[in-house]
């Protein structure tokens, strides 16, 4: 085996603690082409779908990206900004802002830096990175807060292919998730109350998640019974009755069971029973991005209003906002304990 070069770099500060946020990651730009580079890394990826390789690998080459990348094109058409991608300027946001709160405090014995497990720029390159300006002591903050195999792990697996691949190795310490971490619950909390002392408070909450295959839960994955947790520490923070919130899950692929209830059809139940005001708030998306500004933004909108409701009002993510940076903070200092 060929182990990768691992000398610190001689200018560089040694001994230094690493930072690492991750997300999941976006196509370059919203076109077929880049999103079908895209969908190809993240679909091949045996964490994302678990169903026998060589079947999923014909299915995806013969169908879903023959298909699937112009539909995709289409919608993120629909949130591209002049900064590009939302996913990608709010996490670059949210690491820019989190490092200057830690300079501030630690001088530059702690770097922060962001990478996405798909697409650019890739983990492996920031490692690279953070490496080479002399960080030995690293942590992992992937940016899910409910653990799923399809996303926290998959980010754990690149860090493993990596780490076996170096002859040096730095000291490692990598977040599962923080679904009941209590600055968590107040962040999100917080910014719900916010929204209804500008807007009002609707009749129902929907705290949508994104969804996930039913197999995978059968199959002992700790997400969902995450997501119940998030959900019921966010009701007794806002004060809710049981009658005032309802869980749902979104963003299905394929038509394999997924867990549920699913976001689209509890909206249109809602309406048809005469609920006509609701908000959404999706409390796994530390960020914006296609599944909240296009699928939950417009496209459930349309399902709502559409079944009979009237006033529809999404909730933003916690993106780059204070408490949101301070929240980020708390979580990092809490886990490199000992280290600086």
């Amino acid at each position: 085996m060929r182990y990768k070069n691992n000398i610190i770099n001689s200018d560089a500060e040694p001994n230094r603690t690493g930072v690492l946020l991750v997300n999941l990651g976006t196509p370059s730009a919203p076109t077929v082409k880049s999103v079908r580079k895209y969908l190809a890394e993240f679909l091949s990826d045996p964490r994302v779908v678990e169903i026998p390789r060589l079947v999923w690998m014909v299915i995806l080459h013969a169908f879903v990206l023959r298909f699937r990348p112009r539909r995709s094109a289409k919608a993120y058409q629909t949130v591209w900004t002049d900064r590009g991608s939302p996913l990608m300027f709010h996490t670059q946001d949210q690491r820019d802002t989190l490092s200057k709160v830690i300079e501030q405090k630690y001088g530059q014995r702690i770097l922060v830096d962001f990478a996405m497990r798909y697409g650019a720029p890739s983990i492996e390159s920031k490692l690279q990175l953070l490496i080479d300006q002399g960080v030995t002591k690293l942590l992992v903050l992937p940016l899910y807060p409910q653990y799923a195999s399809a996303t926290t792990g998959a980010t754990y697996d690149v860090i493993a292919s990596d780490f076996s691949a170096r002859r040096r190795l730095p000291h490692l310490r990598f977040m599962s998730g923080y679904h009941d971490h209590p600055a968590y619950i107040k962040c999100l909390s917080d910014s719900i109350k916010t929204h209804w002392e500008k807007f009002g408070k609707a009749e129902k909450l929907i705290m949508s998640y994104h969804g996930l295959p039913k197999y995978t839960h059968e199959k002992g994955d700790p997400y969902y019974s995450q997501c119940r947790q998030t959900t019921a520490l966010l009701v007794e923070a806002l004060g809710l009755t049981e009658d005032e919130y309802l869980m749902t899950f979104q963003s299905r692929l394929g038509k394999a069971e997924w867990i549920k209830p699913y976001t689209e059809q509890s909206l249109k139940s809602l309406a048809n029973q005469g609920t006509r005001f609701v908000q959404l708030v999706c409390p796994g998306f530390p960020s914006d991005c296609l599944e909240t500004i296009e699928e939950i933004g417009i496209e459930n909108r349309d399902y709502f209003l559409e079944a009979g409701g009237s006033q529809y009002e999404y909730i933003p993510a916690l993106n780059s906002e204070e408490d949101h940076i301070s929240m980020l903070q708390a979580l990092v200092e809490e886990n490199i304990g000992g280290w600086v």
